[in-house]
């Protein structure tokens, strides 16, 4: 199969709500924190650091969301800027790049190619760091692409914290074949262009 039509989920259905707009900078470090629901599944993305964690809570009950019902936590990968928040869920499944965490189970599986729901996919997109994953989220409008490939719209070009750059060039393109649009780990959703760093 096509390796693009292999990265697509296999539903439309999904609606996605950025929380939390994430930044990287002198005014302090914020992960891009996220919300997408498809049917049963209500899932948050890199739920990190933030300057006061009702700022995560009281996007999601503006959201009609209660922590209690949240069923999947995804991360990205595992710096803690980007996870120091999952307990705020109590009774979420925690997804990373190898496996499935809930309360006392550790469930093995491989985040490339795995469906967590009809339209939400997880692949492995190694580069900032070696275990970092993309979300892809089908929606009526596209689908969009929950990373850390971008800090923000703006790239940068280099990720100054990559372990591996020829890696994370490759995932930017793979991901680049498939998103509509991109939410960065640190700043807003953009739309990806000619000009997005490749």
């Amino acid at each position: 199969m096509d390796a693009k039509l292999a990265d697509r989920p296999e539903a439309a259905a999904a609606a996605v709500d950025v929380l939390v707009h994430g930044r990287a900078g002198a005014d302090g470090v914020a992960s891009t924190v996220s919300l997408v629901r498809d049917g049963a599944a209500v899932i948050v993305i890199d739920p990190g650091m933030v300057r006061d964690r009702w700022e995560i809570l009281d996007a999601l009950s503006s959201s009609g969301v209660d922590p209690t019902a949240v069923t999947d936590v995804v991360l990205t990968h595992h710096h803690p800027d980007h996870t120091v928040n999952i307990a705020l869920f109590p009774e979420a499944r925690v997804h990373d790049h190898w496996a499935i965490y809930h309360r006392d189970t550790w469930t093995d599986r491989a985040a490339d190619g795995f469906l967590l729901s009809p339209s939400v996919r997880l692949i492995a997109t190694p580069g900032h760091t070696r275990q970092d994953i993309t979300i892809l989220a089908g929606t009526p409008d596209g689908i969009v692409a929950f990373t850390h490939l971008w800090w923000s719209a703006e790239g940068p070009d280099e990720d100054p914290l990559a372990e591996d750059m020829q890696a994370l060039h490759a995932s930017r393109r793979r991901v680049l074949q498939v998103a509509d649009r991109v939410v960065p780990g640190h700043g807003s959703p953009f739309a990806p262009g000619s000009t997005t760093p490749r």
